[in-house]
């Protein structure tokens, strides 16, 4: 999907930066939604004294053109300039560049929360347990970890946080080994691979 800049110009009837700021961050927030909520929609044409059809051109413009920047990821403003047209209205564009570098940072953040990734670790907690049986003959003694994992469901709604799961395991002395070597060979790869 490519920007269309003209779709933009709505912006030049906000009465206020604040409200170009406000227009921008929910451009980015709801980026992927096919269709904006009434709500979004309803103030944006109220800030910008615009019709309805106008105002979701806006949005679906002002979306892609964040998107890309974010993907390109610079915070220089000379590389952002590069993605506007050379008659693209120069305040404009001079303040639709700040407002990128500004939020640089938290939309990269939010855009990385938002890909399909596995679930997160969040807390985790242990206890040894010593498991005991006997018989007539012998009495055996074996102790087990017992991890207890709480574990974050990928999100799958914006407006939702996703739930927090209780994971338990048990472990043998031999398994817990074998797990910790493992972990400890994958902590080696992880620091090899950023000190490069």
């Amino acid at each position: 999907m490519q920007c269309e800049f003209s779709d933009l110009n709505v912006l030049l009837k906000a009465s206020s930066k604040v409200d170009v700021i406000q227009i921008c961050r929910e451009a980015f927030l709801y980026r992927n939604k096919p269709v904006l909520s009434d709500n979004v929609l309803n103030m944006a044409i109220d800030k910008l004294g615009s019709d309805r059809s106008t105002v979701a051109k806006l949005y679906k413009s002002l979306s892609v053109l964040l998107k890309m920047s974010v993907f390109h990821g610079s915070s220089d403003p000379k590389f952002l300039l590069k993605l506007y047209p050379s008659d693209f209205q120069k305040n404009l564009k001079e303040l639709l560049i700040k407002i990128t570098i500004d939020n640089m940072s938290s939309w990269k953040s939010i855009a990385s929360a938002s890909q399909v990734s596995l679930p997160n670790l969040v807390d985790f907690d242990w206890r040894v347990d010593v498991k005991t049986s006997s018989d007539s003959i012998a009495r055996m003694s074996v102790p087990t970890c017992i991890l207890n994992m709480q574990v974050q469901e990928t999100a799958t709604d914006v407006n939702s946080m996703p739930d927090v799961n209780g994971v338990q395991v048990e472990l043998s002395k031999e398994t817990l080994d074998t797990m910790l070597d493992g972990l400890s060979k994958i902590r080696d790869q992880l620091n090899s691979v950023a000190n490069r």
